[in-house]
């Protein structure tokens, strides 16, 4: 199930009718089109995203937009934002990726971006991606994927990334490589004359040099304090009073600001602006559920915020979704605190909440039920109707919330106690999941086995048997130490989803083979219980148990059992439309086969691997891939007319180096017309006519292994 994304995300913000023009940083920036990326990275407010878009104007190449928030650090979202974006360019683009996101297991991240910069490079208009407010949504996942996106990014792309502060990505490799523009605080403040244009032509002051000059010195040429100042200043007759109040710290002189601001609106605006601080985007619809005024047309109210400058940016081309400025917003939410009590605010979360239910976005209607503190509506929705939040690209604000909540408040409802484990598990914190979920266990003791008990005792299971697979191991202490060894492995990657390194620990090599193993038979009992229980129509987490007791039969070389397994998931993933998940039980299936000396049939399901994948650049095909050729190597082999002898092998490799018969006989002590008797039989055995024919014979069967040679 995808998670819907608001194509508001994806437009670039309309410039104001009137604007500051900065060519000495957009022609930085456009000298800088030949690297591979453009860095504004400068405090808030000091009008990044304005300079971009101001840039983008005229730069003349097509664009992909995406404004990133807090929600979008998981890795899942995060990518699926970024193709959104880039499908507006072209519409069929990452279409592979975004199958894959939608598996229960996902493949490596390099796997993932490798295939998304294949279609990259197929287009062949240079053209710019712009990830606006990237200090949102930035995690390790996160960072980690933008730097394999820039390590290798096609020629005909630009990156650009506006923050507050610097990504967590190696910017002194690109910096030394000259594949690094950047932009910083000290380039982005306004100088004197971008001041005086600002204050003079765009708001209309006519305010003398001297004041210009004394503003932009107690402003640093912060552009959000010259804005705030000048609506302060507008209709107050007393300039030289408030010039003289900026002093000191800018985020004083930020609240003084906001308080003169907010005080000059009528009441009915502060109460708008103070109430729907609470929601990170706005649109007409979404306000009027909040408020609940049928006095306010919403829709009127923003478009009249935005003519007034009144820090509401419009976020699409028909004025119908804005923001606040961040400042502003954080600002009118502290504002919020001191003016009403906590159950108003709550309130009018629980009504965002059902706005965004009722609209489709589960994540955000979640997100708003935790602010409501609305604990069994937060349940419900972090359920997500078989499809929980936390394996849809949520995992971090979903153990957030757990986290918040007591014993009592998850005993009362033991499937927060199951999605509390799985969460956990998704996390990569492994060592607290069985807590959770023998407390699960416990709460439900003695509960009606009705559907949807028995679709957490499943989950359990299956949660369970994704342990026992990270740590095959003969006795229960050293499966403990295993975990934690391979906790602290995924924590030092930072926070977010750990999807990606779970497959990797599980996934099993070609060559692996265990007859009994405590924690292998641990797999295939849970795993077989979470396919007992688990809802029919439950189809992600019943492939993956599926997957794993695949995957531990196959271990244990109960080849029947392990063909069973497959053969659902196969069912399963072609049902909902996944190929990572059918292209690794089909490999499986080819192994057995292969195992089993079934060449012709391990051949077909190797070759249906390869089809089922396509052009995607998975590790899984290369395991396919791998098969093939054994199998051919076999079917060589078994058609010579005759092995080579010991000594026709020794006069082969040294003609695969190159010496001439006379060579090798004086290497060999053989006479010339030995040699050349040897060379007569080689060819024989190898139906072939000339010795370029023999070397490439011979390698293809692997008769050369004391030569080196070339990948």
């Amino acid at each position: 199930m995808s998670t819907p994304i608001m194509d508001t995300k994806l437009y670039i913000p309309k410039s104001r009718p009137k604007a500051i023009l900065r060519p000495r940083l957009t022609e930085r920036i456009s000298k800088g089109l030949y690297r591979k990326c453009t860095l504004v990275s400068a405090p808030a407010g000091y009008g990044k995203t304005t300079l971009v878009c101001e840039w983008l104007a005229d730069c003349g190449r097509p664009v992909a937009w995406l404004s990133l928030e807090e929600a979008d650090n998981e890795l899942i979202r995060f990518l699926t934002c970024m193709i959104s974006s880039l499908q507006k360019l072209e519409a069929n683009i990452g279409a592979a990726v975004l199958a894959l996101l939608q598996t229960p297991q996902l493949p490596p991240i390099e796997s993932i971006m490798t295939i998304l910069l294949n279609e990259i490079a197929a287009i062949r208009t240079p053209f710019i991606l712009v990830l606006d407010d990237y200090h949102a949504a930035a995690s390790k996942p996160v960072d980690d994927a933008v730097f394999f996106l820039l390590d290798h990014l096609p020629a005909q792309m630009h990156l650009v990334i506006t923050t507050r502060e610097d990504p967590s990505i190696p910017l002194a490799r690109l910096r030394v490589r000259d594949q690094l523009t950047e932009l910083r605080a000290a380039d982005m403040r306004f100088t004197l004359s971008e001041s005086e244009d600002f204050l003079n032509r765009i708001m209309g002051l006519n305010l003398p040099i001297d004041k210009i000059t004394s503003l932009e010195s107690h402003t640093e040429g912060w552009a959000a304090g010259l804005h705030l100042a000048a609506l302060s200043i507008q209709g107050d007759h007393d300039a030289d009073r408030l010039i003289q109040t900026f002093t000191g710290n800018h985020h004083f002189v930020l609240d003084f600001l906001v308080e003169e601001v907010l005080q000059r609106q009528p009441e009915a605006v502060q109460t708008f602006l103070l109430r729907t601080s609470i929601l990170d985007r706005l649109c007409g619809s979404l306000c009027d559920d909040v408020l609940l005024d049928p006095a306010v047309s919403s829709k009127t109210t923003l478009m009249d915020l935005e003519r007034k400058n009144l820090f509401v940016v419009p976020l699409d081309n028909e004025r119908r979704w804005y923001r606040y400025h961040h400042l502003f917003a954080d600002l009118l939410r502290k504002r919020l605190q001191e003016s009403f009590g906590g159950r108003h605010i709550m309130e009018l979360h629980k009504r965002a909440s059902d706005w965004y239910e009722n609209n489709g976005f589960e994540i955000g209607a979640f997100r708003h039920a935790v602010e409501s503190h609305d604990i069994e509506r937060a349940a419900r929705l972090l359920e997500g109707n078989g499809m929980p939040l936390h394996l849809r690209g949520a995992a971090g604000i979903s153990l957030n919330w757990l986290k918040s909540l007591s014993a009592a408040e998850l005993n009362a409802r033991p499937a927060l106690w199951v999605m509390y484990g799985s969460a956990l598990l998704i996390a990569g914190k492994l060592t607290s999941v069985e807590h959770k979920l023998r407390a699960a266990e416990a709460a439900m003791a003695g509960a009606v086995q009705d559907v949807r008990v028995r679709d957490l005792i499943g989950l359990i299971a299956a949660t369970r048997a994704t342990l026992a697979s990270l740590v095959l191991t003969g006795n229960s202490d050293g499966a403990e130490r295993k975990l934690r060894a391979a906790e602290a492995v995924m924590q030092n990657t930072g926070e977010g989803d750990k999807t990606n390194e779970l497959v990797g620990l599980i996934a099993p090599a070609s060559d692996v083979w265990i007859s009994e193993n405590q924690g292998n038979e641990v797999v295939i009992v849970q795993s077989r219980r979470a396919l007992e229980y688990l809802r029919p129509d439950n189809i992600p987490v019943r492939t993956a148990a599926a997957w794993m007791l695949g995957v531990a039969c196959q271990r244990r070389g109960d080849h029947s059992a392990a063909r069973e397994a497959y053969n659902e998931v196969i069912s399963n993933s072609l049902m909902m439309g996944h190929q990572l998940m059918a292209v690794m039980a089909m490999i499986g299936l080819g192994q057995i086969e292969e195992a089993e000396n079934r060449t012709d049939s391990a051949a077909e399901c190797y070759q249906e691997a390869l089809r089922l994948g396509g052009d995607l650049s998975l590790p899984a095909l290369r395991e396919a891939q791998l098969g093939l050729e054994r199998l051919r190597d076999i079917g060589m082999k078994s058609s010579l007319i005759e092995p080579l002898s010991p000594r026709e092998i020794e006069v082969l490799e040294l003609i695969a180096k190159g010496l001439s018969n006379k060579e090798i006989g004086g290497k060999l002590y053989l006479a010339l017309d030995t040699v050349k008797g040897h060379n007569r039989r080689i060819f024989e055995k190898l139906q072939v006519k000339s010795r370029t024919e023999a070397i490439v014979r011979a390698g293809e069967l692997n008769l050369l292994s004391n030569i080196h040679k070339s990948h």
